[in-house]
């Protein structure tokens, strides 16, 4: 069903609320998104929206995502950018939401592809959102059926430096090309919104017909950190579960704030593929299960009486077994909620401790939010970044010589570090100027640590009155003849305590760890909680990150000319360099890795 049609058959006085997910990075993580969402369609949103990957880089897994949850009785949003994309593939996009019955559209630029400084249309057809509204709604197959959503910019367009009133205008154009719905950016100053909110409706028509806007709440600390104060930002860095009490108390802040200066009722949560957080902020506000005017279909046809009916939140005493792709495909949504087991009775059921550990590149593959924060990220170091922090390396001396000048603070970043060192790697830093003068860069490592204190201000994290544990463990890039080394020393001397995956860019993978093993290298114990494990080195994720970090090399060497001496550099060691990940289990003794690793 269009949202339109929803939003008009809705009591006006009626709170309703929509949720965003990305595809995950995983097979696993994708299918336990199922799950999740099934949980979360218990709150009742009117409509889920599905992200878009720049130039359709998630266009596979977009699409799947939001066939199925369309197909399941959700109505979904699926987001369109213009970024990287051509007509042809537009039409491929458009065709495929409808035949799959989707028909809510979000139209947006989208963000410069990584790497880019400025946003450069791949089509001069298709520069801004307003060109993929217009083409919508000028073809007669796709102009009735799609109910097409833009972007707001309250706190104004982060590519851009013009006015408010430029700003607004744009919206309102937008609007007059056939927009029907508006979702604003991600923003915390309630009063700020407001007023912008107001000076929007003084324009009148179109926004009178428009239908009621939405705002995205908080996502996570650090799209926030710069709203706090000093104390609170030392207290939050040591314990997340402080960061999402803050972030719930704050969206349920803002969500009110909006409601009685606007009187709109239609929000948009990003949630990053977690659930917790949303289950508790609808929950404070009282809108759980209430979205809508009538109970869920897909929740009513599937799920026990008692949840069925409940007004409250699915809590963390319920999980959904996980269905394999194939399996989700074919029976749809309302068939993987008929199954449900204890929490923490399986280490792929533990839904309930997903939200609790850090999703990036050393969370858990298989929870759904997998990737988000990513360590590796997309680089974020751009070509002018480039020029200036790393000049003209031409030699594999001059490489050797940028990732030294990091660790003394001489380059306050490179393409694989967005910041100086940190306080944590300080403490061994003599091991990683070793490391680095032998020609194998190190791009991530922690020093073992036995029963620090939670509060501690360099390795310390979570509560207070806790103790945390590391494993030692350093990632770097060597050539070929050096993994071998390093192998052989291994089988010689390792004696079970070290453990290892090399990667290269071809493709090809080598590990001493066994199938399906998995290490936890950061773990604390804190009251009240079972153990707690933070950061897990194993195969999956380490694929991962391998692809993204020699996809840095690549888009390093694309800032210089094809023929130059640094891009031939910069080719070179992402075609023989190998990324090695190395721990050693032995963390009573911190110098453990060290004395193995650099010990002739």
């Amino acid at each position: 069903m269009k949202l339109s049609t929803q939003i008009e058959a809705r009591d006006a006085d009626h709170p309703f609320f929509t949720f965003e997910f990305f595809p995950p990075r995983t097979d696993q993580g994708f299918e336990n998104l199922m799950s999740r969402i099934s949980r979360l369609s218990a709150l009742n949103p009117i409509a889920i929206s599905v992200t878009w990957g720049a130039g359709g880089s998630t266009k596979d897994r977009s699409l799947e995502l939001a066939s199925l949850t369309q197909q399941s009785g959700l109505d979904t949003i699926l987001h369109l950018t213009c970024t990287n994309m051509e007509r042809g593939l537009i039409d491929e996009v458009l065709k495929t939401a409808k035949e799959q019955g989707i028909q809510n559209i979000l139209a947006l630029r989208g963000d410069p592809p990584r790497g880019k400084e400025e946003w450069i249309p791949a089509d001069p057809r298709f520069t801004r959102a307003i060109d993929l509204v217009s083409y919508i709604r000028s073809v007669p197959e796709y102009s009735d059926w799609f109910c097409v959503g833009v972007a707001g910019y309250p706190d104004g367009h982060p590519d851009t430096t013009t006015d408010e009133d430029t700003e607004i205008s744009r919206l309102k154009q937008k609007v007059d090309a056939g927009a029907d719905f508006i979702v604003t950016q991600l923003f915390y100053d309630a009063d700020y919104f407001i007023s912008w909110y107001k000076k929007v409706r003084e324009q009148g028509s179109p926004f009178d017909s428009v239908k009621p806007f939405f705002l995205i709440p908080l996502r996570r600390y650090n799209g926030t950190r710069n709203s706090w104060s000093h104390a609170d930002t030392n207290i939050f860095l040591h314990d997340d579960s402080l960061v999402k009490d803050y972030g719930v108390k704050l969206a349920v802040a803002v969500i009110q704030e909006v409601q009685s200066g606007t009187g709109i009722n239609g929000f948009h949560f990003c949630t990053l593929n977690l659930e917790k957080s949303v289950q508790r902020v609808l929950q404070t506000l009282g809108w759980a299960g209430s979205s809508s005017t009538a109970p869920n279909k897909l929740i009513a046809d599937s799920v026990p009486g008692d949840l069925a009916s409940s007004s409250t939140p699915v809590q963390g005493d319920l999980v959904i077994s996980p269905q394999s792709a194939t399996d989700s495909a074919t029976l749809g949504l309302s068939s993987i909620l008929t199954t449900t087991v204890e929490a923490g009775s399986g280490e792929l059921n533990k839904a309930a401790t997903w939200d609790d550990f850090p999703n990036g590149r050393f969370g858990d593959f298989k929870s759904p939010a997998y990737g988000d924060q990513d360590q590796w990220g997309g680089s974020n170091f751009s070509k002018n970044e480039a020029l200036i922090e790393s000049g003209k390396p031409k030699t594999v001396e001059d490489l050797t010589n940028i990732f030294l000048d990091h660790l003394h603070s001489k380059l306050s970043s490179t393409p694989f570090s967005s910041g100086p060192l940190s306080a944590e790697s300080l403490t061994i830093l003599p091991h990683l100027e070793r490391l680095n003068k032998r020609g194998w860069w190190t791009v991530g490592s922690q020093p073992a640590v036995n029963g620090a204190s939670s509060s501690d201000e360099v390795v310390g994290w979570g509560p207070r009155s806790g103790y945390v544990f590391q494993k030692c463990f350093v990632e770097f890039f060597c050539g070929e003849k050096d993994v071998e080394v390093i192998e052989k020393k291994i089988i010689e001397s390792g004696n079970g305590w070290v453990h290892y995956f090399a990667g290269n860019y071809k493709g090809e993978c080598r590990t001493n760890v066994p199938e399906g093993g998995r290490n936890a290298v950061t773990w604390g114990v804190f009251p009240g909680q079972e153990i707690v494990q933070t950061t897990i080195i194993e195969r999956e994720s380490f694929l991962h990150w391998k692809d993204e970090a020699f996809s840095i090399w690549s888009e390093w060497a694309s800032y210089y000319r094809p023929d130059s001496d640094e891009r031939k550099l910069l080719e070179d060691v992402r075609d023989n360099r190998w990324l090695v990940s190395i721990v050693h289990h032995d963390y009573l003794d911190p110098e453990a890795l060290w004395t193995f690793l650099l010990d002739q």
